[in-house]
């Protein structure tokens, strides 16, 4: 059966095949929709601790020759700096307004990027999707590469865990009501700032994952975290910011929209992007499932 020139089943692959690289916009949305949400900070560098994530987990799996302890570890990894940024340095800025912190994300980036340009090199690293999960399998409409079967499935569970943290712990009760009335939450005698300390870090462990996973998809290089931003806030502003639930909607969403773009118009692709950011903003200003002062 055709579609205009396409074969069905090449398009049902095609969008298969955005759903897989949807589940990267994800991670990566949902990392930025944490911190922005609770903390109202717009984390420019988001694409960098995504860039780190990927040079993180290249380096460890070349070091003990296992994919899993480095797509555990390299997000781990990413999740300390991230620590370590909002202890030292975003901290100070808290109550000086919004522009403060994201010039100072904004410059952050620069330097995580130049740090590693100097320690790997200008140019890129090759890395391939490990033994286990190369090849292909028969989904039923055709043949798919096992490894982004497994993204799939591996983002699930990521989110399902996620949501289980938010929804079902007391920590997740604190996030979920300091998103809605930070000043309610310190009357009450929570220290508001271990909060704010483990979302950063948290964020940051979500784009640095998100990097490890993208790695075999595109390679390993220190400019890699630039279109992602730019796709993270995308997938963040359409979502809703700060709900995580849009965050997931809208990063599948994004993914199959660059998918099937690049089957049918390959030039038009980014653009495709903002404009379905556009189409959202202008029948949902909030995005599709923002609300004001809420994370969810």
């Amino acid at each position: 059966m055709m579609i205009g020139p396409y074969p069905l089943d090449l398009l049902a692959l095609q969008l298969v095949t955005g759903v897989a690289l949807g589940a990267i916009y994800v991670l990566v949305g949902i990392g930025l929709s944490l911190i922005f949400g609770l903390m109202t900070i717009v984390n420019f560098a988001h694409g960098a601790f995504f860039m780190a994530g990927a040079y993180v987990g290249v380096f460890l799996y070349g070091y003990t020759g296992n994919f899993w302890v480095s797509l555990v570890a390299a997000p781990l990894a990413v999740g300390a700096l991230g620590l370590l940024v909002e202890r030292l340095l975003v901290r100070r800025l808290y109550g000086r307004g919004i522009d403060d912190p994201l010039l100072l994300t904004f410059g952050l980036s620069y330097v995580i990027v130049e740090s590693v340009r100097i320690l790997f090199g200008l140019t890129g690293i090759p890395f391939g999707a490990p033994p286990a999960l190369r090849g292909a399998v028969d989904i039923g409409i055709g043949y798919f590469p096992l490894y982004r079967l497994f993204l799939i499935v591996f983002t699930a569970l990521v989110v399902a865990a996620l949501w289980l943290f938010v929804e079902r712990t007391s920590f997740g009760l604190i996030i979920r009501a300091g998103a809605r009335d930070r000043q309610i939450v310190q009357v009450l005698g929570i220290d508001v700032s271990k909060v704010w300390l483990v979302v950063f870090a948290l964020g940051c462990g979500l784009a640095g994952l998100a990097g490890i996973l993208a790695a075999p998809l595109q390679g390993v290089t220190p400019e890699m975290g630039i279109p992602v931003l730019a796709e993270a806030f995308v997938v963040t502003v359409v979502g809703g910011m700060g709900s995580l639930a849009g965050a997931v909607l809208a990063g599948l969403l994004v993914g199959i929209v660059v998918a099937m773009t690049s089957l049918i118009a390959p030039d038009m692709t980014k653009m495709a992007i903002f404009a379905l950011m556009a189409l959202v903003l202008l029948v949902r200003p909030r995005g599709l499932l923002g609300r004001a002062g809420a994370l969810g």
